[in-house]
């Protein structure tokens, strides 16, 4: 049972969701993100649909879990294959900063996520308040997918980076395997003075598939809680 908190947070990402949904033109191909904020933005498109509007959008999912939902309720479908520029992508977030950087990952989909969000023309982020932060990394760790092969020489890497490192469990204590079949370590750094630095010594890593730092690639933020609802533009 979710406690009155929870229901409220999840109220929050709904309104959010539903006014990021305003934003999807006629047209449309549209990235449909992960998580629980992404399924309320599936939920609402398909009841759109359901009024005979936005009938011609067709979405990008960004994990299987979003094209079993989206195909569930009747949202048609594409690939990067056959559209391989997004005009919108519509996903949430972890942990926020004022530069509008990002942790991303905490379903697991980051490698998915990233991809969709760089064949994006506008990148729409959806976050309760409380994701928000001063710097990355205050609130959350970064999410790192390795392969499995020699992936304790990642973790031996990533700890000489300043990182507290977790190998990631499912629900049955086995180690999570992504929808590529990779690992994720969650790495916590603490408050990130640089975040741009470090995903560069990231990407510099063989066996590092992708990283959860999200830079420099959403463009608009809409933040909802108990003051309402804001939305916010990436810094110039």
């Amino acid at each position: 049972m979710s406690s009155p908190e929870q229901s409220e947070i999840a109220r929050f990402k709904r309104q959010a969701a539903e006014r990021a949904v305003e934003f999807i033109q006629p047209g449309m191909v549209v990235g449909l993100g992960s998580g629980s904020t992404a399924a309320f933005v599936v939920q609402r498109l398909a009841a759109l649909r359901g009024e005979g509007r936005l009938m011609d959008v067709v979405g990008v999912p960004t994990s299987v879990e979003t094209e079993a939902l989206a195909r569930s309720l009747g949202v048609p479908l594409t690939t990067l294959e056959e559209r391989p520029e997004v005009d919108l992508t519509i996903d949430g977030a972890d942990e926020a900063d004022p530069q509008l950087c990002l942790i991303k990952g905490g379903g697991g989909a980051l490698l998915r996520e990233k991809i969709v969000a760089q064949a994006s023309r506008r990148e729409l982020i959806v976050v309760d308040a409380s994701k928000l932060s001063p710097r990355l990394g205050t609130r959350w760790p970064v999410p790192v997918e390795v392969l499995p092969f020699g992936w304790r020489s990642q973790a031996l890497f990533l700890e000489r980076l300043g990182a507290r490192v977790t190998r990631r469990e499912g629900r049955d204590g086995a180690a999570y395997r992504t929808d590529q079949g990779n690992f994720i370590l969650d790495c916590a750094f603490g408050p990130i003075e640089h975040p741009a630095e470090l995903a560069r010594r990231l990407e510099a890593r063989a066996g590092l598939v992708e990283h959860g730092l999200f830079i420099d690639l959403a463009t608009e933020l809409i933040i909802v809680g108990p003051q309402g609802l804001e939305h916010r533009r990436r810094p110039a």
